[in-house]
């Protein structure tokens, strides 16, 4: 971690550095692997071709640049791309006011990163529900379990191959009898008989 000489030199307004000057510092730390930054509507991403590696350019990014806040992590399914899955990690840091995205990716067959929860404490929830939602394994991570769907559920929901109307499941009927709305939202799922994939919300109103 740095020291206080050092923090306190980076919070000056004299010494504060631009996003663009940590994305470049941060390419040239790793120098072979990281490409960009690519600019998008006044926001920067660099590119880590070198997935077994994220976790290291991420410390770096938290120890030395100061980005000590992960904002989120989200993930790209590129379906029938190679590679498929693309992993987007949003990163702040309060020293420099900044924000800087790192994304990486990983083929199929491999689906798998390593762990960037011992960087920043709240990638445990948000790569908990990048195993659940895309079936993308962390390895490292310290309790790496479904955190929507329960143990045992097959399916990773949002992968694009999934079908929007879901899938049958062994869950039991919801104990209600009557259409029972989604807390006033604009759906509603009907109460029946029948599989999972007929019990899956709705329009309210899809003539309307």
């Amino acid at each position: 971690m740095p020291s206080q000489p050092e923090r306190e030199r980076r919070l000056s307004p004299e010494t504060r550095m631009t996003a663009k000057q940590l994305a470049n510092t941060l390419k040239q730390q790793f120098n072979g692997i990281v490409s960009g930054p690519v600019e998008f509507r006044g926001e920067l991403t660099l590119e880590v071709s070198d997935a077994s590696r994220i976790a290291e350019v991420c410390q770096f990014a938290k120890a030395e640049q100061g980005f000590d806040f992960l904002v989120d992590l989200t993930t790209i399914d590129n379906y029938e791309e190679a590679p498929r899955w693309t992993a987007v990690y949003h990163i702040y840091g309060y020293e420099h006011f900044c924000h800087l995205r790192l994304k990486t990716s990983v083929s199929e067959e491999e689906s798998e990163l390593p762990t960037v929860s011992s960087v920043w404490r709240t990638a445990n929830w948000h790569e908990r529900e990048a195993y659940d939602m895309m079936g993308i394994r962390f390895a490292g991570h310290p309790d790496l379990r479904r955190i929507l769907m329960w143990e045992g559920y097959p399916y990773f929901p949002l992968r694009k191959d999934f079908p929007l109307a879901g899938k049958p499941s062994e869950m039991p009927d919801v104990a209600f009898s009557d259409p029972a709305p989604l807390e006033g939202g604009p759906f509603v799922t009907v109460a029946s008989g029948e599989d999972s994939t007929a019990r899956e919300p709705r329009e309210r109103n899809p003539e309307g």
